[in-house]
């Protein structure tokens, strides 16, 4: 396990608790099921700590798709090539 694969996952494991700190914007399990108050495009106004926790969720997922690119380039033992060939 190389350095980058362990910031990879640590990335990882901080998305997904920032991803479970956000508040839910439904209300609760049967409004997932049912679909009740599924309005994407709602104004709704993120203020004080869920506005920085989706920031930062926001951040690190940048930030985790670009590990994924670097990781995939540098991690490519030329099989990539070898299949286009």
């Amino acid at each position: 396990m190389k350095w980058y694969d362990i910031i990879f996952i640590i990335v990882s494991l901080i998305i997904i608790i920032l991803s479970l700190l956000q508040g839910g914007k439904t209300g609760g399990a049967s409004g997932a099921i049912t679909g009740g108050g599924l309005n994407v495009f709602a104004k709704t106004k993120e203020r004080g700590s869920e506005k920085v926790v989706t920031w930062l969720t926001f951040g690190f997922a940048v930030l985790f798709l670009f590990l994924a690119l670097i990781i995939s380039v540098l991690a490519g033992d030329g099989s990539a090539a070898a299949a286009a060939a």
